[in-house]
């Protein structure tokens, strides 16, 4: 189970369909990032795709006869009707039309209409309408898909629309599993369910061999860990979203002090970048090591890259030159994102910060956790937003506590800044499921046991450990083992349910997931399992925080009654 290898396959085929000859891609918003986020330009350039275009800007109207178009969009009303304008005047030789998802035949009929000088050579499906993040996660990049804590119907619609896509990507006709008292989540199995029901030849595969369990496909809400999202990360990739943020595998450096032009923005890839792949997952220290050990090599290799004498050397030097050249950008590529990540972990005081959030989600000492979140926030050196999180993680675990002083933190924040009224907001967003379980279920240590092991070839770097574990894992560990799941994740439909562990997983999580639970589902991966993680989007804090303030719009005020006068943003802030 591979999203990014599901992706390629099905682009690799509709090119390959098209026969040889000089080929343009014409897309949309979205399957334009679908294929961004799978290949490199220059291996399409291989594949004889010359040319890319989208056909919902405007765009010239030269004819290209002798240029196959093959055609790769989502099969949506103003989709549909673009690509009639485009058949009545076609402005290329040929057109092979390729569909992200399924396509009702009334469009195919008002496609076959305007086609009137018969240049459409094929029409099909392909199922690759989600967004391949990492091997195995994906997202559906709906930045916010509740409002009044109910999906908004386009979000809906999408992210049916895309988890029908992985199904059929994948070949599976699942059993639906969804989170006992999410509204929201049962919401979406029940639309997946009709679907499926709807579209019984699509999904006419063969049953699992030996009496095995049919793949699960189990839906989840982000309201239910609304902690993970908030925590500072320290494995790479999480890290680089979290104080960078990565939009579509792009980074943008623009605003960091010394970066060379080049690199304004940097693409990060599993499939293009050899040292982000198998890094990735490597926490802060190790990846500073790791990329000190990439520097030396490179110098060493420079520095027989000099030594040309004779003829042999030169031939060498060419034959290797790419690679050479590709080794150099990628080491000053990751040394310019270590560096500015170490530099933030510095000037925010991210391993105090981080080593109290620890604290707060995964062992219960109010008064002691209280007066240091206090002082953060008190503290000018402490970042308006580390103070908010700070806070919104005191508030949730100590809603009910009988000292509480939530109140007393708020009326801190709001002299550092505009962001007190958040966290009433948070209070509304989080289920009734969280209230009694979340900080139940996260792994208490004896101590505080972060770890810090100076790495001493680079001064200042520091590798923590973090001990919290994403409600998720807990979840998986459920599923895997075949306990009985009936109770907290009802099956969809009238499926009798199977009482062995499914083979593959495919986990989505409504509201958003994180590169937390990313790594969870990594680590089952490396033992054997089978699962792919896929969310409405990627959180990073900041987005999260943005997500219920959405999704909380709207919600009448009934948790925090005493918190009532933060619950509106001061006039003029957001």
């Amino acid at each position: 189970m591979n999203v990014v290898r599901a992706i390629q396959q099905y682009v690799d085929k509709m090119i390959t369909d098209a026969g040889p000859g000089m080929k343009m891609l014409l897309m949309d918003r979205e399957t334009i990032s679908v294929v961004s986020m799978a290949f490199a330009q220059s291996e399409m350039l291989m594949k004889e795709v010359f040319l890319f275009e989208r056909i919902d800007v405007e765009r010239s109207r030269e004819r290209l006869k002798y240029l196959k178009c093959i055609v790769f969009i989502r099969p949506t009303r103003d989709n549909i009707m673009l690509l009639q304008r485009e058949l009545r005047s076609p402005k290329f030789g040929s057109y092979y039309i390729n569909f992200s998802n399924i396509i009702p035949r009334t469009d195919i009929k008002e496609l076959a209409e305007s086609d009137e000088s018969e240049s459409v050579r094929e029409v099909r499906e392909i199922y690759a309408d989600y967004l391949p993040v990492n091997p195995n996660l994906f997202s559906l990049h709906i930045p916010s898909c509740l409002q009044a804590l109910s999906w908004k119907p386009d979000a809906l619609e999408r992210a049916t629309q895309g988890l029908v896509s992985v199904l059929l990507s994948f070949k599976f006709r699942p059993a639906i599993r969804f989170r006992a008292g999410s509204t929201a989540a049962q919401t979406l199995a029940k639309k997946v369910h009709e679907t499926i029901n709807k579209e019984t030849a699509l999904f006419s595969f063969r049953p699992p061999e030996d009496g095995a369990a049919p793949p699960l496909l189990l839906i989840l809400d982000r309201r239910d860990d609304p902690v993970t999202p908030l925590l500072n990360q320290w494995t790479y990739q999480a890290m680089v979203h979290e104080l960078l943020t990565i939009n579509k595998q792009r980074v943008d450096l623009s605003g960091v002090n010394g970066v060379p032009k080049d690199l304004k923005e940097v693409v990060l890839s599993t499939e293009q970048d050899e040292f982000y792949a198998k890094n990735l997952y490597a926490n802060f220290g190790e990846i500073a090591s790791t990329i000190k050990v990439l520097m030396d090599e490179f110098q060493r290799k420079a520095n027989d890259q000099r030594k040309i004498e004779s003829i042999a050397d030169m031939k060498n030097f060419v034959e290797t030159y790419p690679q050479f050249r590709k080794m150099s950008g990628t080491v000053t590529k990751h040394l310019v994102l270590i560096s500015e990540l170490s530099v933030q972990v510095g000037r925010q005081q991210l391993f105090e910060v981080s080593e109290l959030e620890q604290e707060i989600a995964c062992r219960a000492d109010h008064s002691t956790q209280l007066q240091r979140v206090k002082r953060l926030v008190a503290d000018d050196k402490t970042s308006p937003w580390n103070a908010l999180r700070l806070v919104l993680l005191y508030a949730m675990r100590y809603e009910r506590h009988a000292n509480c002083d939530t109140s007393g933190l708020l009326k801190l924040l709001a002299d550092r800044s505009g962001k007190a009224h958040i966290v009433p907001r948070m209070l509304e967003y989080i289920s009734t499921v969280a209230r009694q379980e979340l900080f139940n279920t996260v792994k208490i240590t004896d101590a505080v046991k972060l770890t810090r092991n100076l790495i001493k070839e680079l001064k200042g770097v520091e590798n923590v450990y973090v001990q919290h574990e994403c409600v998720l894992k807990g979840t998986l560990e459920e599923v895997i083992k075949g306990r009985p799941l009936d109770a907290q994740y009802p099956i969809m439909g009238n499926e009798v349910p199977y009482r062995r562990p499914p083979s593959e997983v495919i986990v989505f999580i409504v509201g958003g997931a994180t590169y937390e639970e990313s790594l969870a589902v990594h680590r089952y991966n490396q033992e054997g399992h089978k699962i792919v993680l896929g969310g409405t989007t990627i959180h990073n804090s900041e987005s999260f925080v943005e997500e219920v303030l959405s999704a909380t719009v709207g919600v009448p005020f009934k948790h925090s009654r005493s918190l009532q006068q933060f619950h509106q943003p001061p006039a003029g802030t957001a």
